[in-house]
């Protein structure tokens, strides 16, 4: 069960929507095979946004990712060119 949850909120046009997708489908394994702490990742998508929320053993792991070359090199250059606004990001703890 995770105990950290990073959240990433992305405004993506309809029309774009499809190639956000293809992103997440790319790097979920790679995600959850090799971000250390990683236990899920889920793609929500609203009519408003699309939201991936990832699943982390430690609030720790979930900052390390954010800067993990698979996040900044892979992830966010992927998905630069789709949104329409900046990410908003954030980090939350259960208990």
């Amino acid at each position: 069960m995770a105990k950290a949850y990073l959240q990433i909120t992305l405004i993506i046009n309809a029309q774009e929507r499809e190639a956000a997708v293809n992103v997440y489908t790319k790097y979920k394994e790679p995600f959850l095979s090799g971000i250390a702490g990683a236990v899920s990742k889920e793609l929500l998508v609203r009519d408003e946004d699309v939201q991936v929320l990832h699943g982390f053993n430690s609030e720790a792991e979930a900052n390390a990712y954010l800067e993990s070359d698979l996040f900044t090199n892979d992830v966010v250059v992927g998905l630069k060119d789709l949104l329409q606004a900046e990410q908003e990001i954030r980090i939350y703890n259960t208990f």
